[in-house]
C-alpha cells in the first residue's frame, strides 16, 4: 500500500515536473520568437527609415533641379522679352524716321507743287507774250513782204520761197549752236564726273594683260629624247598629235620641242602630257594615250579649282557649278590675243567699282562683269555667237534678268534695260581698248584704218581724213566756206554715228573736225 502511494506520488511529481518543463520550454520558445520578431521589426524600422531618407533626398534633388530649370527658363524668357522689346524699339525708331522722311518728302512735294504752279503761271504769261509778239512779227512780216515785192519786183511766192530758204539756213545754224551749247554744258558736268569714276576704277583694278601665242615650248633634258618622241618611223609623234590635236615641231633647236596649235586648252594638255612622258622615259603609243587622258583629267580639275578661286576672290556666291567650271575654262580662251578670264575679271572689278560710285548693286554688277563673256567658253564647240550662247547659259542656270540683259547688250545686240548693263558695256570697252590689251594682225589693222578714213570722206565739205593713234582717233579736214563752226560740231556727231553703225572695233574712236581759214597775199 505504501509502495503504491509512493508510486502515485512519484507519478504525480513526475507529471508535475514534466508539465513544468514543458511549460518552461514553451515559454522559452515563445520568448525567442518574440525576440526574433522584435529584431525583425527593428530591422524593418531601420530599412523604412533609410528608404524614407533616400526618398526625401531624391525629392529634394528633384525640387532643386526643377527650380534650376525653372530659373533658366525664366531667364531665357526674360532675355527673349528684352530682345523683342529692343526690336520693337528699333522698329519704332525706324517708323519715326520713315515718318519724318515721308513728312520731308511731302513738304518738298508741296514746295515743288508751288514752284510748278508758279512756273505754269510764268509759262502762261510767256505764252501770251509770245502770242502778242507773233502777231507783231506776222504784221511786220506782211509789211516786209510788200516792201520787198515793191523793191525787187519779185512775185509774192518767190519772195516767200527766198525767205523760207534763208529761215531754214538760219534755223539750222541756230539748232547747231544750241546743240553745241547743250553738249558743252553736259561735258562740264556729266563728262567730268564720268571720267573721274572711270579713271578711279581703272587705277584700282590694275589687271595684267596676256599676249598669248599659238606656240608652247617644252624643254628637254637632252637631245637624245627627241628620237624617243619621234619613235620608229614617226609612230610616237603621230600618236601624240592624234591624241592631243596639237602639232609637234622637232627641229634643230637644242634642248627644246615646240607645240603648235590655236586651241590653248589642247596645247596645255599636250604640254603637260609631253613633260610627263619625258619624265617617265617610256614613250610609246599605249603610254601616250594613258598620259594624255590623265593630263585631261588633271587639267579639268585645275580648271574647276581656278573657277572656284576666281569667284571666291570676287565675292560671287551661289553660282551653278557648271558656270564656275566654265569661268575657269575662260583661262584657255583668247580674243585678239587677250586672255578672256583676265579680261572678265578686270571687267567684273571695273563694274563693281563703278557701281559703288553710282550706288547700284555692287554684287550684281560684279556678277554681270564676270559672266558677260561666258559664251566664249563654249563658242568653239557649239554653233552661235558668244553672246547668244552666253544668254542661253544664263537662262539655263536661272541667272538674274539683269545678268541676262548685260550679256545680251554688251555688244549692243540688244537694248539696255538696266544701268548695270551699261556699266558692263563700258567696262568691256575699257578692258579691251587700253594699250597692249589686244593684238591685231597687220592686214586687219590696215583695213580698219582705211575703212575708218573712207567713212569721213563721204560727207559734203570734207577734203581729207586721217586715222591716228592706232585708229583711236580720226581727224577730218573740211572746207572753210562750206562748213561753219556750228555745222562742224554736227558733222562730227554724224560721222561718229556712221562709224558706230558701220564698223566693228574695240573701245572708242574720237572724231575731230578741223576747220580753219587761211588768208594769203602776194608782195610784188
Amino acid at each position: 500500500m505504501m509502495t503504491i502511494i509512493i508510486y502515485i506520488l512519484l507519478a504525480s511529481l513526475s507529471f508535475t515536473l514534466g508539465l513544468l518543463f514543458f511549460k518552461w520550454r514553451t515559454e522559452s520558445r515563445i520568448g525567442r520568437a518574440r525576440n526574433h520578431a522584435e529584431q525583425i521589426r527593428s530591422e524593418a524600422r531601420k530599412e523604412a527609415e533609410v528608404i524614407i531618407k533616400d526618398s526625401q533626398a531624391l525629392v529634394l534633388k528633384e525640387e532643386i533641379r526643377l527650380k534650376d530649370q525653372l530659373s533658366r527658363e525664366k531667364d531665357k524668357f526674360e532675355e527673349e522679352i528684352r530682345k523683342k522689346e529692343n526690336e520693337i524699339h528699333k522698329e519704332q525708331l525706324q517708323l519715326k524716321d520713315k515718318e519724318n522722311s515721308i513728312k520731308q518728302q511731302m513738304d518738298e512735294m508741296h514746295k515743288k507743287e508751288k514752284e510748278l504752279r508758279s512756273k505754269e503761271q510764268s509759262v502762261e504769261d510767256r505764252k501770251r507774250y509770245l502770242e502778242n509778239k507773233q502777231e507783231e512779227i506776222d504784221q511786220k512780216h506782211q509789211e516786209a513782204l510788200e516792201k520787198l515785192q515793191q523793191i525787187s519786183g519779185l512775185s509774192r511766192e518767190e519772195v516767200i520761197e527766198e525767205l523760207k530758204n534763208q529761215l531754214i539756213n538760219d534755223a539750222k545754224n541756230s539748232v547747231a549752236k544750241i546743240i553745241k551749247d547743250i553738249k558743252d554744258n553736259a561735258r562740264d558736268t556729266a563728262d567730268k564726273e564720268a571720267r573721274n569714276i572711270v579713271v578711279n576704277a581703272i587705277q584700282r583694278t590694275a589687271a595684267d594683260h596676256s599676249a598669248d601665242t599659238t606656240l608652247s615650248v617644252v624643254n628637254l633634258p637632252n637631245d637624245e629624247i627627241k628620237g624617243r618622241i619621234i619613235g620608229r618611223e614617226g609612230r610616237n609623234i603621230r600618236s601624240f598629235e592624234q591624241a592631243t590635236g596639237i602639232e609637234v615641231i622637232v627641229d634643230d633647236t637644242p634642248g627644246a620641242v615646240v607645240l603648235s596649235g590655236f586651241d590653248p586648252y589642247r596645247r596645255a594638255i599636250a604640254k603637260n602630257a609631253l613633260e610627263r612622258l619625258i619624265q617617265d622615259g617610256r614613250v610609246h603609243p599605249g603610254k601616250i594615250e594613258e598620259i594624255v587622258e590623265k593630263s585631261k583629267k588633271e587639267l579639268e580639275k585645275e580648271i574647276k579649282e581656278l573657277g572656284q578661286d576666281t569667284v571666291m576672290d570676287l565675292g560671287v556666291h551661289n553660282l551653278h557649278p557648271e558656270l564656275v567650271k566654265l569661268i575657269g575654262r575662260l583661262n584657255y580662251r583668247t580674243s585678239y590675243g587677250q586672255n578672256v578670264l583676265l579680261h572678265s575679271i578686270e571687267c567684273a572689278k571695273l563694274c563693281g567699282l563703278m557701281a559703288a560710285e553710282l550706288e547700284y548693286d555692287v554684287k550684281l554688277a560684279v556678277r554681270a562683269g564676270i559672266l558677260h563673256d561666258i559664251g566664249k567658253a563654249v563658242d568653239q564647240y557649239q554653233e552661235g555667237t558668244h553672246v547668244e550662247l552666253g544668254v542661253e547659259l544664263a537662262k539655263k542656270f536661272k541667272e538674274h534678268k539683269i545678268i541676262i540683259n548685260s550679256i545680251a547688250a554688251h555688244h549692243e545686240d540688244a537694248p539696255i534695260m538696266h544701268p548695270i548693263a551699261a556699266l558692263v558695256m563700258a567696262a568691256d570697252a575699257i578692258s579691251s581698248s587700253r594699250p597692249g590689251a589686244r593684238r591685231e594682225t597687220l592686214g586687219n589693222y590696215l583695213q580698219r584704218l582705211e575703212k575708218l578714213e573712207a567713212v569721213a570722206i563721204g560727207y559734203e565739205g570734207v577734203t581729207k581724213s586721217y586715222a591716228i593713234q592706232a585708229g583711236r582717233e580720226i581727224r577730218v579736214l573740211v572746207e572753210n566756206d562750206k562748213v561753219d563752226d556750228a555745222r562742224a560740231d554736227m558733222l562730227a556727231s554724224d560721222i561718229a554715228e556712221h562709224i558706230q553703225g558701220e564698223m566693228k572695233y574695240p573701245g572708242h574712236i574720237k572724231v575731230t573736225v578741223i576747220r580753219e581759214y587761211r588768208a594769203s597775199s602776194m608782195a610784188k
